[in-house]
C-alpha cells in the first residue's frame, strides 16, 4: 500500500525542483526525503526522477504520477475538512501579507485562526506585493494578500479590502497650513511607499500635472520608516490613515486637505484554483470577514 506521506514528499520534490528544498519545506533531512522517494518508487516499480543527484527532474512516469498525487492529496484534505472537526486541521499554512495589512488587522485574523483552528500552524511572510505574487505562483505560499490581483490564470483572486490614502504632516511642520496648495507641499520632500508603487505613481503624476516636476519624493518599502521621517519633519507623508491611528489620535500627525483626489489602495486575496489546501479557501473567507469588520469599526471611529 502506498504511504500518503511518501506521495506528499514526491509532490513537494517535484514542485520545488529539488530534494533539499523539499526537505526544508517538510522540516526534515535530505536522506529522509531520498528514503521516502525510494520507497515510493519501489511500491510503484518505476523510476520517478531522472538519475541526477538531489535534483527533482521528473521522468515520464513521474509526470503521470504527479496528476494523481495532486488529486489524491486534495481529496484527503477535503475529507478532513468536511468530516473532521476544526482540531483535525494540522500542518502549516503559508500566508503572504503586505505591510499595510500587518499594521492594521493581521493580528485580528491570526487570533481568529488560532481560536478556530488550534492545531494549525501559520507561516507568515511579509513582503512587497510583486514578491508575494511571485511566491504564490511558484507555490512557496498557499495564500497571499496583495495590492492588486494576481494575473496568473492558475490563481483565483478576490477583492479583500480597500484603504483610502491621506496626505499628512507631523508636528515639526506646524507652520504648514491645513489646506496647503501644491507650492507649499512641493517645498518639502513627500514621503510615501516605494518607487513604482500605486501611491508613488499617483503622487508623482499629481505633482507633474501641477508643474512641480522637480518636487522631491522619498520612497520607502517600510511603513515604519515613512512614519518616522514624517514625525521627524523631513517632509509630509502619504499613507492610509488606518496604519497611523495612534499618531493621528495623539496629534503627532495631522491630515492635510489637498485639492486633489488620491487613489484607493485595493487589496486582493489569492490562492490556487485547484488547491490541495482547502483551508486556503476557508482562511480567505475568514480574512474577508475580519477585514470587513475592521474597516467598519475604523470608519465609525
Amino acid at each position: 500500500m502506498i504511504d500518503l506521506r511518501n506521495l506528499e514528499t514526491f509532490l513537494w520534490v517535484a514542485r520545488l525542483g529539488g530534494f533539499r528544498l523539499a526537505a526544508e519545506h517538510l522540516n526534515t533531512t535530505q536522506p529522509a526525503i531520498s528514503a521516502r522517494i525510494a520507497l515510493l518508487e519501489r511500491d510503484l516499480d518505476v523510476r520517478l526522477f531522472e538519475n541526477r543527484p538531489r535534483r527533482g527532474v521528473l521522468t515520464a512516469s513521474g509526470l503521470e504520477l504527479m496528476h494523481y498525487a495532486e488529486r489524491i492529496l486534495a481529496l484527503r484534505e477535503e475529507m478532513v475538512h468536511t468530516v473532521g472537526g476544526a482540531a483535525t486541521h494540522r500542518g502549516v499554512l503559508r500566508i503572504g501579507v503586505p505591510e499595510t495589512i500587518v499594521h492594521t488587522w493581521l493580528a485580528l485574523l491570526v487570533e481568529r485562526i488560532a481560536l478556530d483552528y488550534p492545531s494549525l500552524t501559520l507561516d507568515i511572510e511579509v513582503d512587497s506585493s510583486p514578491n508575494l505574487r511571485d511566491a504564490l505562483s511558484a507555490e512557496r505560499l498557499d495564500l497571499a494578500m496583495t495590492h492588486g490581483p494576481c494575473s496568473d490564470p492558475r490563481l483565483r483572486s478576490e477583492l479583500l479590502c480597500c484603504f483610502p490614502l491621506a496626505w499628512m504632516a507631523g508636528e515639526a511642520l506646524a507652520d504648514l497650513p491645513r489646506k496647503p496648495g501644491f507650492p507649499a507641499l512641493a517645498a518639502f520632500p513627500i514621503v510615501t511607499s516605494r518607487r513604482g508603487s500605486p501611491a508613488y505613481v499617483a503622487i508623482r503624476s499629481l505633482l507633474d500635472q501641477h508643474g512641480f516636476t522637480s518636487a522631491r519624493m522619498f520612497g520607502s518599502s517600510a511603513i515604519a520608516g515613512i512614519v518616522r521621517m514624517a514625525l521627524d519633519g523631513i517632509g509630509t507623508c502619504v499613507l492610509p490613515p488606518a496604519v497611523v491611528q495612534n499618531e493621528l489620535r495623539d496629534g503627532r500627525l495631522r491630515p492635510l486637505e489637498i485639492d486633489a483626489e488620491l487613489p484607493m489602495l485595493d487589496f486582493y486575496i489569492s490562492f490556487p484554483r485547484e488547491t490541495e489546501v482547502p483551508l486556503a479557501r476557508v482562511v480567505s473567507d475568514l480574512a474577508m470577514e475580519v477585514a470587513r469588520n475592521y474597516l467598519q469599526g475604523f470608519d465609525s471611529a
